[in-house]
């Protein structure tokens, strides 16, 4: 199960350098200052939890304990957290912004289990 988490950190890692590119050279004429900054926190957040995926599987393998549940949890951060800003830069809809908190909550969680997890081991 820990190679599902790897590959879901590093397609996401991709998927964060290509967004990140795309506002630099695709949205930038088109967004705001304000946009462009929500934006590029999400695609900052994004990256380090798509690194903090790949970390969770490499921990799992190497101390084979499982954390396939802070795994999914912090793909469900991203999705929620990241998914939710990139959103709101594009659409303009403020209520987007009322998600982004759950998704740091995952992210906490996630993080959280991990430190749990491995203290436990």
């Amino acid at each position: 199960m820990y190679r599902q988490i790897i590959i879901a950190g590093a397609i996401n890692a991709f998927l964060a350098v290509a967004l990140g590119a795309f506002a630099a050279h695709g949205l930038k004429q088109y967004l705001g200052e304000y946009e462009l900054r929500i934006w590029q926190t999400a695609v900052d957040y994004h990256m380090a939890h798509a690194l903090g995926l790949i970390l969770i599987g490499l921990i799992a393998n190497s101390l084979s304990i499982n954390l396939n549940k802070p795994g999914w949890i912090m793909l469900l951060g991203i999705v929620l957290f990241s998914g939710s800003l990139y959103g709101l830069s594009l659409s303009g809809v403020k209520a987007l912004g009322m998600v982004t908190p759950f998704g740091g909550l995952c992210f906490l969680l996630a993080w959280g289990w991990l430190v749990v997890a491995v203290y436990k081991k």
